[in-house]
């Protein structure tokens, strides 16, 4: 698997990584349908032994239970791989809601660590803060205070729109940027990628596959189960992204590789992009996803 570095961290990572929410299951209707835990844990060791390195989860996917998964298989790997989670999404009361404050990111990122069953969070990552506390250097300082206690290496920001991207760059705290692009969403292009290499900040993509529908395996009529959450994207989306999936799926035939591939190689051909999280839950799925990077 080809290594790429992590912008300004110098970690070498792999340029495809393994992205666990799927593996989170749906117990709490947020995820991506039926999973089964003994697969999920072979398809997290084949991906290791395929040269991924980088394992991407958050605390509130399956409510804890992806990093636990994750913890588990690759106990006996910890040295040789990174791990990143992402904090910010209270579920430990009854109502989730978003909580950013110093006392809570502390709680989690120790609950975190038990579940990962290590002693080090390699790169801990606000989970989807809103622009005003992105922009605040004050947001980063209960993480700076855990990054000199070393219960975190580094740490980032995982984001929406570009412009949270920039705000987080500007703030010139974060070292990495998590950040939604793919053949389907490029917006990332116009200013962001530009203003994050240049700064240093590491660049890493989420949804390379576009919640799976430009894999070309799904058409407008699909349907999926009411904990999977593509069951309540719009139907006219659903229609016009497996419409763009089955066209990526015709490109790539006519050079012998998937669909999949192929619109993972789109993202992977900007220089700017450090790493590719995909989401993955079966071994067939890893085989297929890293294959690319090969």
């Amino acid at each position: 698997m080809n290594r790429r570095t992590l912008g300004r961290t110098g970690l070498a990572v792999s340029e495809i990584g393994f992205g666990a929410w799927a593996i989170g299951g749906n117990a709490f209707g947020n995820s991506y349908g039926p999973t089964d835990d003994a697969e999920s844990t072979r398809a997290l060791r084949r991906a290791f032994e395929l040269g991924c390195n980088f394992f991407d989860t958050a605390d509130v996917y399956g409510h804890g239970h992806s990093e636990a998964l994750l913890g588990a298989a690759l106990h006996d790997v910890r040295d040789h791989v990174f791990i990143a989670t992402k904090v910010g999404g209270n579920f430990y009361n009854r109502d989730i809601h978003m909580d950013f404050t110093p006392a809570y990111l502390r709680f989690a990122v120790e609950r975190s660590l038990e579940r990962l069953r290590t002693d080090r969070i390699d790169l801990l990552q606000l989970h989807n803060p809103p622009i005003g506390l992105i922009a605040a250097r004050a947001t980063y300082e209960p993480l700076e205070e855990m990054k000199r206690e070393g219960l975190i290496r580094f740490y980032g920001v995982s984001v929406h729109p570009p412009e949270e991207g920039v705000a987080a760059v500007q703030a010139t705290m974060p070292d990495t940027v998590q950040i939604v692009y793919n053949l389907a969403r490029r917006e990332a292009e116009d200013t962001f990628l530009p203003t994050a290499r240049a700064a240093n900040v590491a660049i890493i993509a989420r949804e390379p596959l576009a919640n799976g529908l430009l894999t070309g395996r799904y058409d407008a009529d699909s349907c999926w189960d009411r904990s999977d959450i593509r069951s309540r994207m719009p139907r006219p989306y659903v229609a016009q992204l497996s419409a763009l999936g089955q066209r990526v799926r015709e490109l790539a035939q006519q050079s012998g590789i998937t669909a999949a591939q192929l619109a993972l190689k789109f993202v992977l051909d900007r220089g700017e992009v450090a790493c590719a999280i995909v989401g993955m839950k079966t071994v067939r799925q890893v085989e297929e996803n890293l294959n690319t990077g090969m």
